[in-house]
């Protein structure tokens, strides 16, 4: 009533709210310990769910399990007025509270997995009035630099970025061969430079969408080359175009 079709985007965290979080969450925590379902939960945003989640069973025996994504451990509702739609993600990024909390629970493993929700919407589409806009971002690309960002301001070791994003999944899922260096393993390898820097630019982001949400922000690191599958598909930010991607295989237990 107040703003029709222009709801100021800080207003984001309030709609898509704490209290929606939780109950939903709760909810299917609720029923997957009811039912002994297996479950895992994406996108936690908040410090109030965090309570549906324990960290005493070792990751391969949990039942109940729970992600965290890259925007909600950098970005918080200061960052609405500046970023506006680019940051409208659902679930909301919310208070810097929730996004400390968040970052607790993954150090002491509340939270099992670091991932990104990549949703790479089209600028056209991105810059629509709230109710327009859709919700989402493009990540894959600067997840990694973000990460051993705050590993350089000492809130994260390397060696639990590396866990929360390539070990972890891989032990989660079930996923073979995959998410460690190890021999007979399938070779998906990021080569880092930790001295040179990334500025995220227009011109030299590579998604199709043209756009970040980390637009404007210098990283410590740069990612020198990527391999997937062994052969080499990324190299001093060029992307080639070799097809080596190879089917995803699982052993899982339930």
């Amino acid at each position: 009533e107040k703003y029709g079709e222009d709801v100021p985007m800080k207003y984001h965290p309030e709609i898509r709210s704490e209290e929606a979080c939780y109950l939903s969450s709760s909810m299917a925590v609720a029923l997957a310990k009811k039912h002994n379902a297996r479950l895992h939960v994406l996108h936690i945003s908040t410090a109030k769910e965090l309570s549906l989640f324990e960290n005493k069973t070792p990751l391969s025996e949990k039942r109940i399990t729970a992600e965290a994504c890259v925007h909600h451990l950098w970005f918080s509702e200061e960052d609405y007025d500046q970023k506006g739609t680019f940051i409208k993600w659902n679930p909301a990024v919310k208070k810097a509270a929730d996004r400390e909390a968040i970052w607790k629970a993954v150090l002491d493993n509340r939270i099992a997995v670091i991932a990104t929700d990549h949703a790479p919407h089209t600028l056209e589409e991105k810059s629509q009035s709230y109710f327009k806009a859709p919700s989402g971002g493009p990540l894959v690309q600067h997840a990694l630099l973000a990460l051993l960002e705050k590993s350089k301001q000492g809130i994260i070791s390397k060696e639990r970025v590396i866990e929360k994003t390539a070990h972890a999944p891989s032990v989660l899922f079930g996923v073979e061969y995959r998410g460690f260096i190890r021999e007979g393993y399938f070779a998906d390898l990021v080569i880092i430079d930790p001295l040179t820097s990334t500025k995220v630019q227009k011109d030299n982001i590579l998604y199709k969408c043209g756009w970040s949400p980390f637009e404007g922000i210098t990283f410590s690191h740069s990612i020198e080359k990527t391999f997937v599958n062994g052969v080499l598909a990324f190299d001093n930010g060029k992307i080639l175009n070799e097809k080596n991607g190879k089917r995803l295989t699982f052993n899982r237990k339930d």
